[in-house]
């Protein structure tokens, strides 16, 4: 059976035989002049009996039945080598009806007749018909001693033949010309066939069974299997073929990695297996540095030539997926951050060392980031891969970035303080405020439209220029510190608990420390205090009044606008005019009145959805 799989020589086949390798050969040679002299004991045998015109008509009804059965070979699904063939049922079947010299004329014959027909390379023809031949050989010499009439060793007769034929002789053989060609353990891949193949073993072995009885009594009525058999083995093509296209659905057709769709059920399923095995799982992103260059100078023929190139290097690191353009992932299961990391740079490197004839030497850049050490779900992990990826490319490329919040919160801060560019410090701000508003409760870009609302009251208060975009970038920053509070908290449905409250009152203090040591004034200050009271009541210091900064004074109203119009966890957005009403009603109490007032009239002015119902 594993000889009907097609071929013993899966490796080998592809290549003439000059380039078949030696190890390989060693194997195959005796193998052929071994089954070539059984098959010609086999022919002397059966000759020597005088079989009669009704022998002779068994044998030949037996032999178009196999080289039928080997013409269509049933795939199977993990079986390196294309299938296996209800020809087994017809070997197993001749060598207990008709002897062991038809057995091996049947066994050896048809496969080879059916493979020359086929212009299959005739080492391989002749390797797989000399292995069915011994096959054969040794299935029925053990039979012949196993005798009796009853059904239990009819029974035990075919099973033995079976067992024999294809576990003792026919998968020995085949893993022993496969692990030569592929330098894999023998016993691995003698494993992998003995799984891979049971069950249809199984199935064969009663299948010749019913064969032998049926034609015991009338040789005629074998011919009712040849139905069933037949629509078994239509019915699994029809089925392999189903799967491949669901795999092709599956596969980007460049690469031949998974595509993008299958990168997100695998990555799902893999967090789910991790949650429920408490072991970790790390996600690497890989970005190929400046594929542009290569289509613009070379041709996108060439470009997709390096990229499969490439998508060679990553398959030797896990398991890859082409997700679009120039963007990879690897999947790493029951791997830390700091193996991960290990893989992703072996990655980087066995590109770097890549030199693509014509276009010279290639570099990707790569993120990783870990399960359950940073995200907590599919999106989350994606995105922190992706952040330290964004790092990695700005770092120079050609190099790995593992994911540690504090350091790429670190940099986008730097970046923030030390560059004069004022567009520059925007960006800063603004991937700070995606990865707060990005773990929040509240929905779209909550922190910008903070922003934008507070540059607006200032300028309705009559602020120059410099000072609005400093309480816009505030208004951007404001919540900085919630990239220090769990998510679960910040994305709690119901009420918080007193300590969960204590937890989260903690942001505007961790914003200012980060903002304070980097000189960021007096944005840190105004950060500090955007959840003090008019009337002394809030948080952190209790001021009240004129002792709060104008600033702070001006992104809480704001704050506290877009909070009440936007859509939370816990409850949907009211209108934005019920919402300038609740603020005008706390004015006074909760929030500065000239402030409130300022955000009204902006907003009245503008002709704004707030009050323009």
């Amino acid at each position: 059976m594993a000889g009907e799989k097609q071929p013993a020589l899966a490796g080998v086949n592809a290549r003439p035989p000059a380039a078949t390798s030696p190890k390989v050969l060693a194997i195959v040679v005796p193998v052929i002049v071994a089954g070539a002299a059984t098959l010609a004991v086999a022919l002397y045998q059966y000759a020597g009996t005088s079989p009669s015109a009704s022998d002779l008509a068994q044998l030949l009804g037996l032999f178009a039945s196999m080289v039928v059965a080997e013409r269509f070979p049933v795939p199977l699904e993990g079986v390196r080598a294309g299938g296996m063939t209800l020809g087994f049922v017809f070997s197993i079947s001749a060598i207990i009806l008709l002897g062991w010299p038809a057995g091996v004329i049947i066994a050896a014959g048809a496969p080879t007749l059916t493979h020359l027909f086929q212009r299959r390379p005739p080492l391989r023809a002749a390797y797989n018909g000399a292995m069915f031949a011994l096959s054969a050989l040794a299935a029925g010499l053990v039979v012949e001693h196993v005798d009796g009439d009853s059904v239990q060793i009819l029974v035990a007769q075919v099973v033995l033949c079976g067992v024999v034929y294809y576990w003792v002789v026919n998968l020995i053989l085949i893993s022993a010309v496969l692990s030569a060609d592929s330098d894999r353990s023998f016993f691995t891949i003698a494993w992998e066939n003995i799984t891979q193949t049971a069950a249809p073993f199984a199935f064969m072995v009663s299948s010749a069974l019913a064969l032998i009885v049926l034609w015991q009594r009338e040789p005629l009525l074998s011919i009712a299997l040849v139905g069933p058999l037949l629509a078994i083995a239509l019915y699994q093509r029809s089925t392999y073929r189903a799967m491949q296209a669901m795999r092709l659905a599956l596969t980007d057709p460049l690469t031949g990695l998974g595509n993008h769709r299958s990168f997100h059920e695998r990555l799902q399923r893999e967090l789910v297996a991790a949650e429920h095995e408490g072991t970790p799982l790390a996600l690497c992103l890989v970005d190929f540095d400046d594929l542009k260059s290569v289509n613009d100078r070379f041709g996108h023929p060439v470009g997709d030539l390096v990229l499969g190139q490439v998508a060679s290097r990553l398959r030797q690191g896990g398991e890859a997926f082409r997700l679009g353009g120039d963007e990879f992932a690897v999947l790493l299961p029951r791997q830390d951050e700091r193996q991960a990391t290990a893989v992703a740079r072996s990655i980087v490197e066995r590109v770097a060392a890549l030199d693509v004839e014509g276009v010279g030497p290639v570099t990707v850049s790569a993120g990783v980031a870990t399960y359950p050490l940073q995200g907590s779900g599919r999106d989350e992990l994606i995105r922190l891969a992706d952040s330290a990826l964004y790092w990695a490319k700005k770092d120079g490329k050609n190099r790995v970035r593992a994911y540690a919040a504090e350091s790429i919160l670190r940099a986008n801060l730097e970046e923030l303080a030390e560059t004069p560019d004022r567009a520059a410090q925007y960006r800063a701000a603004e991937s700070l405020a995606k990865a707060v508003d990005e773990r929040d409760a509240y929905t779209g870009s909550h922190s910008q439209r903070v922003g934008e609302y507070s540059a607006r009251i200032a300028r309705r208060l009559g602020a120059e220029d410099p000072a609005v975009e400093l309480t816009r970038l505030a208004g951007n920053l404001h919540d900085l510190g919630k990239l220090a509070i769990p998510e679960e908290v910040l994305r709690k449905p119901d009420a918080l608990s007193d300590a969960e409250r204590l937890i989260l009152e903690r942001h505007p203090q961790i914003g200012f420390r980060m903002l304070e040591s980097l000189g960021v004034q007096p944005v840190a200050e105004w950060v500090l205090h955007h959840h003090e009271r008019w009337d002394g009541a809030g948080y952190p210091n209790r001021l009240a009044g004129d002792q709060i900064p104008l600033g702070a004074r001006i992104i809480f109203v704001a704050d506290a606008y877009d909070a009440m119009t936007s859509d939370r966890a816990y409850r949907q957005a009211v209108s934005p005019r019920d919402a300038l009403a609740e603020l005008e009603r706390c004015a006074g109490t909760q929030f500065d009145p000239a402030v409130v007032k300022a955000l009204a009239d902006e907003l009245l002015r503008t002709g704004d959805e707030a009050v323009a119902v």
